[in-house]
């Protein structure tokens, strides 16, 4: 009988035990699956979002800097130099006091509030996903560095110094900074619809081509314009900086995964292929209608691919990307003489037929591309359909086209009518190096 007691208190101590961990684990299951949840910081996609920033800026300063400049006259290097070098240094004050608070400062359709003024709270220990936010922070401010800048090249040659500033000031608060968060920020409403756009086709490339357009027609044909010959001083300058480009968009397209991870890989090779089939594109559609292959065409073609690319990078397979690559290169190509020609607007620098027309292009078979059937990632949010998609891009290239379209004109005309855009005649005729700067590119 003792035993049985024995026996029997044993089994009651054992499941008292069993008992008291099953409850412990009840209680404790909340806060695990809270710590599950909780961002961890990951050095190695930290150390790569570091690497990415640096190759973003890398293709302002002085990717985009040389690419420009090659392609003006030799009394204007200096001054597609210097706005693209004030640019960069402007932008990176703007989105440090308000605009990133704009673009990613909280949940909402139109804009993201004025919580992170000033960064406030971005700090060293605050996370964005596996990243630090500040490096979040940079890498984002490095386009919106670029894509103002990619601007400069629609009014070469022209446009007063201090109106440019002013009027890059104002467009990136209420142009970039919203349409930016309509995309990639919280709760914006083309992301919400599911568009798809990686790393900028629609917030980066249509909204410069466009308001780059919406600036030439505004400012006027430089003097002289179609008539006098106007060659690209050094195209030595531009295949270098085109090839600068190319590299760093790596940084540009891989690093929109904001990870070091397969689809960043797939971004990679997707940039590389689409761009080598763009350039091939342009080079042989000149090579037969002109009889010769040029280094500004194939430079051209290769940027146009990289910037039909962009939208499409983490969500098509190499194959949509090379079909991607040669459709943008026979359209900018199109675009950029034959269409340039026949509207008579001064596109300095075709700023609008390869980023505008580039971007488009790229959006809309970004809708194509993805679908799983043609060795895409699938489709964004609900979506279920290749048409369903490509309706949610044209929306997306629509509402931008249309909403920087008009806000770039009110701001050009306004500053117009206070400032006045353009240089004088006197100060276009000897060159904007000596007459706004005081210096030349070059000592003979």
């Amino acid at each position: 009988m003792k035993n049985k007691i024995l026996g029997r208190l044993a089994l009651s101590k054992k499941s008292w035990v069993m008992m008291a961990f099953l409850l412990a684990l009840v209680l404790l299951l909340p806060s695990l699956a809270i710590a599950e949840e909780a961002p961890v910081l990951s050095s190695g996609d930290t150390a790569w979002m570091l690497t990415a920033t640096a190759l973003v800026l890398f293709m302002t300063i002085p990717g985009l800097s040389l690419f420009y400049g090659g392609m003006v006259r030799s009394k204007n290097i200096l001054s597609v130099l210097m706005q693209c070098f004030a640019i960069t240094s402007l932008m990176t004050i703007l989105w440090v006091l308000y605009a990133y608070s704009i673009a990613f400062g909280g949940d909402g359709p139109f804009w993201g509030g004025l919580s992170k003024m000033f960064l406030a709270g971005v700090g060293v220990d605050t996370l964005s996903g596996t990243i630090p936010e500040t490096v979040f922070m940079t890498f984002q401010m490095t386009f919106a560095i670029i894509t103002p800048a990619l601007m400069v090249g629609a009014f070469a040659e022209r446009m007063k110094f201090s109106a440019m500033l002013i009027f890059m000031t104002i467009w990136m608060t209420i142009v970039y900074a919203p349409v930016c968060h309509w995309v990639w920020g919280g709760g914006g409403w083309l992301g919400n619809k599911g568009i798809l756009d990686f790393a900028g086709g629609t917030v980066v490339h249509i909204n410069a081509g466009v308001a780059g357009l919406v600036a030439a027609i505004v400012l006027g044909q430089r003097k002289g314009y179609p008539t006098t010959p106007m060659p690209p001083h050094n195209l030595g300058y531009t295949l270098m900086g085109a090839s600068m480009l190319w590299v760093g968009w790596f940084g540009f397209n891989a690093g929109s995964e904001l990870a070091a991870d397969g689809v960043a890989g797939m971004a990679m090779a997707v940039t590389q292929v689409a761009t080598a089939a763009a350039a091939l594109s342009w080079m042989f559609i000149e090579w037969v209608k002109h009889g010769k292959p040029s280094v500004l065409g194939i430079a051209s073609g290769a940027v146009a691919g990289l910037v039909a690319i962009t939208p499409a990078a983490g969500a098509v397979g190499p194959m949509g990307a090379m079909a991607i690559g040669f459709i943008s290169g026979a359209v900018c190509f199109v675009a950029s003489t034959t269409l340039k020609r026949a509207m008579g607007y001064d596109d300095s620098l075709d700023v609008f037929g390869i980023h505008a027309v580039g971007g488009i292009v790229g959006a809309i078979l970004t809708g194509v591309f993805c679908a799983e059937t043609l060795g895409g990632a699938g489709f964004g949010g609900d979506i279920t359909s290749i048409g369903g998609q490509v309706t949610v891009q044209i929306l997306g290239v629509g509402a931008t086209m249309i909403y920087t379209g008009i806000v770039s004109f009110v701001i050009l005309k306004v500053l117009d009518g206070i400032m006045g855009l353009r240089v004088t005649d006197d100060d276009e005729s000897e060159g904007l190096d000596l007459s706004h700067h005081g210096e030349r590119g070059y000592i003979i």
